[in-house]
């Protein structure tokens, strides 16, 4: 049961009250007041009140596509860096024999290259010339300039 009690306006003690008659010339506005429950209240508690402002519903609602959402994220992220871990492992394994052993081979074909390059050039060299050498006359040898 609710019990009403008459409160006589000279008996409250409070800081809204006016000596003058008119309540609407009051000296001290409300954002002046300090209230002694504000000191103690901390912006959890002012967070955890807002509970009671959100329905029971919404707030399941709310919550059921939150943990619906992180769990999605943790999945899809496991799943991505499996994926990346045997793509990296796969390149690591596959990849760098093959890269190598296609660095043997040119190297092989170069040198191959080179060689035939050297048994042309010796070829060359052991042919008989166009020009003949003129006959009785030996080569002269080679004298530097200004002897």
């Amino acid at each position: 049961m609710v019990k009403v009690e008459i409160v006589d306006e000279k008996e409250v003690n409070s800081p809204y009250a006016s000596p003058s008659p008119s309540r609407t010339n009051s000296s001290e506005s409300l954002s002046s007041v300090e209230s002694d429950t504000s000191a103690e209240e901390t912006l959890f508690d002012r967070f955890a009140a807002l509970v009671d402002i959100v329905p029971p519903t919404t707030r399941h609602s709310i919550a059921s596509k939150i943990s619906s959402t992180t769990s999605f994220l943790k999945t899809s992220g496991k799943i991505v860096g499996n994926i990346v871990w045997v793509v990296t492992t796969s390149a690591l394994l596959v990849g760098l024999p093959l890269a190598v052993s296609l660095e043997d081979e040119a190297k092989l074909v170069q040198q191959d290259k080179e060689m035939q390059e050297q048994q042309a050039g010796a070829q060359q060299m052991m042919a008989p010339s166009m020009y003949p050498a003129p006959s009785g006359s030996q080569p002269k040898p080679l004298v530097p300039p200004g002897f």
